[in-house]
C-alpha cells in the first residue's frame, strides 16, 4: 500500500530524483493522455492536475492550451519544486504549482472546468469519497480525464519482480491506495457514477513501459527499479547475499526485453473521460 504519507517523504523524494526516468517509463502512455485531455479541455478557464508529480502533464496541458489556467497540486514538496522549475519563466499567472492535497486544494480554488490526472488518483483512502469532493469543486459539464494502471498481471514491472525476485503478489483483500487501486474498470465505474460523474469512456492502453536505455540499457533498467516500483523494497531489505541473486536474476530477466540500446517492459493502463451534470 503506498497512502499520503509516503509520497511525503521518502516515495515522493525518490521519484523527484529520478524525474527524468520516470517520465521516461510513461512516456508512451502519456502521449494518449495528452491526446485525451486536449480532446475535451476548453480554451480558457481553469484545470486541475491531480498528483501532479514533476509537471510534465501540466505542462502539455498548458502546451495545448495557452489560454487555459492550469494548477499543478502533489503532496511531495520535492516533486512540486521540480515541476516549477521545469515550468520556469512559464509558471505564472496561467501556470501554478501548489503543494498540498489536491482535495484542500480543489475545493480552495475551483471551480474547475477540467480535471485531469497521469497515475496520481490511485493514493486516495476513500475513492468515492475523493471523487465526489472533486465533483463539488467542478463546474456542471467539467470534464474529469484520468490515468490508471490496469491490472497488475498486465503490467511487466510488477510480474518481472514477482518472478524473478519471489515477490508473492499482494492478495486482493478490498481497497487499498496504490498503483492497481483503480485497476477494475466495472469498480471505478461505479464509484464515479456513486459519487456525481457520468463515465463517457474507459479506454484500454498498452504502452512500453521504458526502463533502461544507452550503451547499457540492462544497468540503466536495474538502477532504476532499485529505485522505483515493487522490486525497489524487497531489494533494500534483503540481506547483501540474498540482494546480489535478486539482481543477478533480475539482470537476466531484463536482457530478455532488451532491443537494440532500450528495455522496454509491457504495460497497459486504463484512460477514463467523465463529465460532470448535475449540481455538484
Amino acid at each position: 500500500m503506498t497512502g499520503a504519507m509516503d509520497w511525503r517523504g521518502r516515495v515522493g523524494d525518490v521519484w523527484a530524483a529520478e524525474w527524468r526516468r520516470t517520465d521516461r517509463s510513461l512516456a508512451d502512455l502519456s502521449r494518449h493522455l495528452d491526446a485525451a485531455m486536449a480532446s475535451v479541455a476548453p480554451e480558457r478557464g481553469h484545470a486541475l492536475d491531480i498528483g501532479c508529480g514533476a509537471g510534465a502533464t501540466s505542462l502539455a496541458l498548458r502546451t495545448a492550451r495557452p489560454g487555459l489556467r492550469v494548477t499543478g497540486v502533489d503532496l511531495s514538496a520535492e516533486l512540486v519544486a521540480v515541476a516549477q522549475a521545469r515550468a520556469g519563466d512559464a509558471a505564472g499567472d496561467g501556470l501554478h504549482f501548489r503543494c498540498g492535497d489536491a482535495l484542500t486544494v480543489a475545493a480552495a480554488e475551483g471551480p474547475f472546468d477540467l480535471l485531469c490526472s497521469r497515475h496520481g488518483v490511485m493514493f486516495f483512502p476513500d475513492p468515492v469519497e475523493a471523487l465526489a469532493s472533486l465533483r463539488h469543486a467542478a463546474r456542471d459539464g467539467a470534464r474529469l480525464v484520468f490515468s490508471c494502471f490496469a491490472e497488475r498481471a498486465a503490467n511487466g514491472f510488477a510480474t518481472l519482480a514477482d518472478a524473478v525476485i519471489g515477490i508473492a503478489p499482494p492478495q486482493n483483500e478490498g481497497y487499498a491506495p496504490g498503483p492497481f487501486a483503480f485497476a477494475d474498470m466495472s469498480q471505478v465505474g461505479a464509484w464515479l457514477m456513486e459519487s456525481g460523474w457520468q463515465a463517457d469512456s474507459a479506454a484500454r492502453v498498452p504502452f512500453d513501459y521504458v526502463v533502461g536505455e544507452g550503451d547499457d540499457p540492462v544497468e540503466d533498467a536495474l538502477s532504476f527499479l532499485l529505485q522505483i516500483g515493487p522490486a525497489a523494497r524487497a531489494l533494500a531489505q534483503a540481506a547483501p547475499d540474498e540482494r546480489r541473486r535478486m539482481e543477478t536474476a533480475l539482470r537476466e530477466a531484463l536482457l530478455r526485453y532488451r532491443t537494440d540500446d532500450r528495455i522496454a517492459l509491457p504495460a497497459s493502463a486504463w484512460i477514463w473521460r467523465a463529465v460532470a451534470h448535475g449540481n455538484g
